[in-house]
């Protein structure tokens, strides 16, 4: 199970990585049609689709790292076990707002199946909305890997 997990996040890194780059050129080539008076309407929309799914991604990642920003500096004045509580605390509210993501993004996505997106013929929104409970729930699984691995060190 560890290796699958492990080739998940390789996959998720890479897809971010990948989408940020298509997100360049996608805008830049639109800005360049725009000026020579040939605009791309798709391409726009297409890189606001892959952001959606690159926010959540690149948000796990970086969770799972531990390189998002936090403001610590009032809780490391505590004793080491308080300052474990907390971290359980902060993760248990991080799950309860993933499990909320991916019960009401799976409603949201399910009600967006019949809304076009942005213009891209035969897009569904529900692909892009779909982004909210897959994220939520790859959160979700980092979260509890790091409630486990602070229950564990002591």
């Amino acid at each position: 199970m560890k290796k699958f997990y492990d080739y998940i996040c390789k996959i998720e890194v890479f897809l971010v990585q990948i989408f940020l780059v298509l997100i360049t050129i996608l805008v830049f080539s639109a800005g360049i049609s725009r000026m020579i008076h040939r605009p791309i309407g798709w391409a726009n929309p297409l890189a606001s689709f892959l952001f959606a799914w690159t926010a959540f991604f690149a948000t796990d990642a970086a969770f799972r790292e531990n390189k998002l920003m936090s403001v610590d500096f009032l809780v490391k004045k505590f004793p080491q076990k308080i300052r474990k509580y907390i971290n359980i605390l902060n993760y248990v509210i991080i799950a309860i707002f993933c499990i909320y993501l991916i019960i009401y993004g799976i409603r949201v996505a399910y009600f967006m199946r019949f809304r076009m997106f942005e213009g891209i013929y035969g897009f569904s929104y529900m692909w892009v909305t779909f982004s909210i409970p897959v994220g939520g729930f790859l959160i979700l699984i980092t979260t509890i890997l790091k409630i486990i691995e602070e229950i564990r060190r002591s």
